[in-house]
């Protein structure tokens, strides 16, 4: 029997490919509880149990510093889809304009005030200035940026992440420090390869 695809059919399918390939862009699922380190046969709470932020509150930062709980520091995440970072910043700093390629982004101000923002694949930019207590959503795969705009006081939030490897790409780094012909970005920028190379110089300075 042989079959008869009309233009609308033929769409549909399209759709139902594509809609069951993006579904599984994502964390995979795992078919256990969670998955235990190689040739172990049993574990204990320690396994579920990350200690390296103790304390991380009291510490002193100079710069905008992102502690991570990822699966590559903290492997009971592996399969489970989420990992957190803890970030700190000091009076007037800035994380950068960056994105994270696999997870949508969840954060919480704990202490302080924030300029945040996130920019759409339509070049719309969405700001907003947090206070201690708000929420802010950064959707997956999308550049966005915190900045402490309160020159005399820190900030402190939390970010959970949906993906336990989220894959962070910083812009700044990824244009500047990624090996980029010189004279591409000068040309990408409409400017010259002098400014360029003060620029590269001014991102790799601490």
């Amino acid at each position: 029997m042989a079959w008869i695809f009309t233009k609308s059919t033929l769409l549909l399918l399209i759709f139902k490919i594509f809609i069951s390939r993006t579904a599984v862009a994502s964390d995979p699922d795992i078919l256990s509880d969670f998955i235990a380190p190689e040739k172990q046969i049993s574990v204990d709470a320690n396994y579920f149990t990350y200690t390296a932020m103790r304390g991380i509150f009291q510490k002193s930062v100079d710069k905008c510093t992102t502690t991570k709980a990822t699966k590559a520091e903290f492997p009971v995440l592996n399969g489970q889809g989420v990992s957190l970072a803890v970030l700190q910043f000091p009076p007037g700093s800035v994380n950068p304009p960056h994105y994270h390629s696999r997870a949508t982004g969840l954060f919480l101000l704990l202490e302080g005030v924030l300029e945040v923002g996130f920019v759409d694949t339509k070049d719309v930019l969405y700001t907003q200035r947090l206070k201690a207590g708000d929420i802010f959503l950064f959707p997956k795969g999308l550049q966005h940026y915190q900045y402490n705009y309160d020159h005399n006081k820190k900030a402190v939030g939390v970010a959970a992440l949906g993906s336990a490897s989220p894959g962070t790409v910083s812009l700044p780094s990824s244009i500047f420090n990624s090996g980029i012909s010189e004279l591409v970005l000068a040309k990408s920028f409409k400017t010259d390869v002098k400014t360029i190379k003060r620029i590269k110089t001014a991102a790799t300075t601490p």
